[in-house]
């Protein structure tokens, strides 16, 4: 069995309790490691490491060309490594090898993009209405930066954070979940091997309440990256207003993805069966209320129970799997908990609906797909997010409609549109109140867009060119072109 330690430093260092946790496999449910318990104490040790490195030595007075150049080292490593990385975090949240492989694979790709974005962060120099003064701006690194993943996909996430953070010359402190710490640490070998100097990444693990927010509050941490759930984004976004620190939060979703009657039918369906059975719908993305126009309702989820239940559900390392386990035991009990949920409130379960004990699994973590008809937008399993493979169906008339519902929740992170309207499918993309909006495709993203939500999903955008200015500071300088004096009871 394998000890995992936390990476303070450069080096790796036991937690100062002593004290470590299992992590099992998704699959299996077998304990197959052991990862260091932080406190509060090792949060301290590893932001006073980020802050040394940030303020003193080697990436202290690195020019950001030479940034760069250790982020596309790092993207060729993981390009290396991506097979391993990949199977280790299946081993670990149990999600496809099929989709685990892709996202490692594609990882480098943000190392790349932000490496070749460092050295070109500009100022400008500005028109000013005062005579004799030179006034110019700069952007310059924050300082030290928390970053907090969530246990689906970890080093992806890890990647929307510390790519852009790198580039523009911050530190970081890295807390992955704990539930899926594993490859988050592997990491940080990788790290190591490009050169990076020590400190400047350190990975300490542990559970929220014990090292998570001691680091959020340490006072020598300038900014907080963070996804995961509304709930801890909201009292990280409490703990940062107390400091008046900046943060960037990718929290909940309870997307829709609207099927117009004159969209291709079969893409159409397989967009809805992607947007929420793939992942075994723990995405923040998953387009979890399907809301299809009423004059194809029927035929559609006819199709849809056709799809989905042929989903293989197994082996999530097997090339052929559907459908792997739920990531986490008290995520499986939510999923559960929120079936009942549903017909409780009325909603008609016509696949799936409980646990899945067939052929081919292994643990007791599996649940069957999902889907609930006879939903209206304003039951529970319509507003709140379940992060797991259940499907609500929600019927619609007229494209006023479409948008009013669509926009009834508190959230706002995605949304889909399938229609072969181009008029439509610009109204819609403009009135939906989402941070992206996919038109006749769902789930892609890359590292040139910019991602992020609207109301309480969050704020903040990750990838894309505006990523980076989420990790800097603007400066105003002035500087006096003559030597007279001025009055010095007026401004200037």
């Amino acid at each position: 069995m394998k000890t995992y330690n936390h990476f303070i430093n450069g080096v790796w260092v036991e937690p100062s309790s002593n004290a470590y946790f299992d992590t099992d496999n998704p699959y299996t449910g077998e304990v197959w490691a052991k990862i260091a318990r932080g406190n509060a104490a090792d949060a301290d040790q590893a932001v006073n490491a980020a802050k040394a490195a940030f303020n003193d030595g080697e990436w202290a007075d690195m020019r950001p060309t030479q940034r760069g150049k250790l982020l596309v080292s790092l993207a060729k490593i993981i390009e290396r490594e991506a097979s391993r990385l990949g199977e280790l975090e299946v081993r670990d949240n149990g999600k496809l090898i099929a989709e685990m492989g892709a996202q490692t694979k594609y990882l480098a790709e943000w190392y790349r993009y932000f490496g070749g974005l460092a050295d070109k962060i500009e100022g400008a120099v500005l028109p000013s209405d005062k005579p004799g003064v030179f006034n110019f701006t700069r952007y310059e690194p924050i300082g030290v930066v928390a970053m907090i993943t969530a246990w689906n996909s970890p080093l992806l996430l890890l990647a929307w954070k510390l790519a852009p953070a790198l580039a523009a010359g911050n530190t970081a402190v890295v807390k992955p979940s704990e539930f899926t710490s594993a490859s988050s640490l592997e990491f940080m070998e990788l790290i190591k091997e490009a050169g990076i100097p020590d400190g400047v990444v350190n990975c300490i693990t542990g559970t929220g309440v014990e090292v998570g927010q001691p680091m959020v509050d340490h006072p020598d941490v300038a900014k907080v990256a963070f996804t995961g759930s509304g709930v801890a984004g909201q009292k990280i976004y409490e703990s940062a207003a107390k400091k008046i620190m900046p943060v960037t939060l990718e929290l909940g979703g309870k997307s829709p993805n609207i099927v117009f009657e004159d969209a291709d039918f079969e893409a159409a369906v397989m967009g809805a069966i992607s947007g929420i059975f793939a992942a075994t719908g723990q995405t923040c993305i998953a387009g979890s209320r399907l809301l299809v126009q009423q004059s194809i309702h029927d035929k559609f989820v006819k199709r849809l129970l056709e799809v989905a239940g042929a989903a293989k559900i197994g082996d999530p390392m097997s090339s052929d799997t559907h459908v792997g386990p739920v990531t986490t035991q008290p995520q499986y009990e939510k999923i559960l908990h929120y079936m009942n949920v549903a017909r409780e409130d009325g909603a008609t379960c016509v696949l799936g609906g409980g646990p899945y004990k067939g052929e081919g699994v292994k643990g007791n973590r599996f649940v069957e797909p999902t889907i609930f008809t006879g939903v209206t937008n304003d039951m529970r399993i319509a507003q709140e997010e379940v992060f797991g493979p259940i499907l609500s169906v929600i019927p619609f008339d007229s494209e006023e409609e479409a948008l009013r519902i669509g926009n009834d929740v508190v959230f706002g992170l995605a949304a889909g549109v399938w229609t072969s309207d181009i008029g439509r499918a610009l109204r819609m993309s403009e009135k939906l109140k989402a941070g992206t909006v996919w038109v006749n495709t769902y789930r892609a993203v890359s590292f040139m867009s910019p991602f992020g939500g609207y109301k309480r999903s969050g704020q903040g955008r990750e990838s894309g060119q505006e990523a980076i200015k989420e990790f800097l500071q603007v400066k105003s300088i002035w500087i006096a072109q003559q030597t007279s004096p001025a009055n010095p009871f007026i401004m200037r």
